[in-house]
């Protein structure tokens, strides 16, 4: 099992946008665990696409989670790294 993680947030102009995607597998071990989820967000592909995504506020982002978690088809995607989220597991 995985957690996805959609981080949004608001922009310039008050719109809420996306601030990064991440996943990170759960673990099975009973305990107290800690992962480091690499947050990244998708990028325009051309200058044009860049600007009018700013223009108007809607930039880039995934419809479906799945594409997240899973890696079939992102290594055609462009993104930008975007930070980290740190999670605490307490599996029983």
């Amino acid at each position: 099992p995985q957690i996805v993680v959609s981080v949004y947030g608001p922009d310039f102009f008050g719109n809420d946008v996306v601030r990064g995607y991440g996943a990170v597998h759960v673990p099975f071990t009973p305990g107290r665990h800690t992962r480091t989820i690499a947050m990244f967000v998708p990028e325009s592909t051309s200058r044009l696409q860049k600007f009018t995504s700013w223009f108007t506020g809607r930039r880039p982002e995934f419809t479906d989670p799945r594409v997240v978690a899973q890696g079939e088809g992102r290594e055609v995607t462009r993104v930008r790294s975007q930070g980290f989220v740190t999670i605490s597991f307490n599996v029983v």
